[in-house]
């Protein structure tokens, strides 16, 4: 793809995304989310390989469904109460048709299936787009229509996302499906608190985002897509293999890392709401995710190839670190003792 290409492409999904959560008229957030859709899609079959063309139909079709679904359901609620407003959806119906379009847009159970097939088909940069940049305009969407959302309804599909996302991450080998239901399991977690603290929705997501973006950029940096590809990293990049190992323990939830304080907080937030019950089982469902994390960090740094030699390997950089990862795994990790500040915000 010529650097032409890739600046119009990338462009226009910073248009989409700008207009999307800059609007209040739901066709304008849609017309965003069609931008978006149709800019990401040659970056997903760039590579021409037939897995990557069908992780580009997987989408665009997906897509599609979920953008006619929210038009559907605004024009609904506009037939009913003459708005267009995106924060004055009051019709019952619009709502339940909206909630569907926003978990098929975000990939969230039981609307998850596209997800894991398409990140699996795309390259790892576009991976990390489809995980974070592209699910900010309906998260934003989301966020603002919240008020007007089933909370049972979005309770119950948020506990079915954790516990799915943590069992069907368990048996895989490819670091990209691996991470997949990493992102379905934590959408979980963000939608079991977005109509009690919306805020607290969007802190989840700003974190979740960080800290996947530094899990990819150093499987990108690393050139690892596979669980026994990974297993010799630490002898060629002992740096960067350490670097994920605590990435990937803060993307689990664990203190004292960045990961735990939003789990922290929607924990707190539930058990104020006197939901305790889902507090505990989301809880207790986000374990699965946390064994197949160690798996990935067991794999990282603790697994060493089998060499004749007798010595260990040697500490040795071929090249230096890049910066960017670098700042990005120090906020993903070392966040947490300035939680007060982050509060403050929320």
């Amino acid at each position: 793809m010529t650097p032409q290409a890739k600046l119009i492409f990338t462009s226009s999904l910073i248009l989409g995304t700008t207009i999307t959560i800059s609007s209040n008229h739901w066709i304008t957030a849609w017309a965003g989310l069609e931008i978006n859709t149709l800019a990401i899609l040659p970056l997903i079959a760039k590579s021409h390989h037939p897995r990557a063309i069908e992780a580009a139909t997987k989408y665009f079709l997906t897509q599609a469904t979920a953008s006619a679904l929210l038009l559907f359901s605004a024009m609904m609620n506009a037939w009913h109460t003459g708005q267009w407003d995106i924060t004055q959806l009051t019709h019952p119906t619009a709502c339940l048709i909206l909630t569907s379009a926003l978990a098929m847009k975000l990939g969230l159970a039981p609307f998850h299936f596209w997800f894991p097939e398409v990140l699996q088909g795309s390259p790892l940069t576009t991976a990390l787009l489809l995980s974070t940049l592209m699910k900010f305009p309906p998260m934003t969407l989301l966020f603002m229509t919240s008020p007007s959302l089933n909370p049972t309804l979005l309770t119950y599909m948020a506990i079915l996302s954790t516990a799915l996302g943590g069992w069907m991450g368990l048996n895989q080998t490819q670091i990209r499906k691996i991470l997949a239901f990493s992102s379905i399991s934590h959408l979980g977690w963000m939608a079991i608190i977005v109509s009690y603290h919306p805020k607290l929705t969007l802190l989840n997501f700003y974190l979740y985002s960080l800290i996947t973006a530094t899990v990819f950029l150093t499987l990108n940096t690393i050139k690892t897509s596979k669980l026994s590809t990974l297993m010799t990293t630490w002898a060629k990049t002992p740096a960067l293999s350490t670097m994920l190992l605590l990435t990937l323990l803060s993307l689990a939830g664990l203190p004292p890392f960045t990961g735990f304080l939003p789990k922290w907080l929607i924990i707190q937030e539930l058990t104020k709401q006197s939901m305790a019950p889902a507090a505990t089982t989301i809880s207790l469902l986000s374990l699965l995710s946390l064994f197949f994390y160690l798996r990935l960090a067991y794999c990282a740094t603790i697994t060493l190839p089998p060499h004749t030699t007798n010595h260990m390997k040697q500490w040795h950089i071929s090249k230096p670190t890049p910066s960017a990862i670098a700042i990005l795994t120090t906020t993903s990790t070392m966040l947490l003792p300035i939680s007060p500040l982050i509060l403050t915000t929320v």
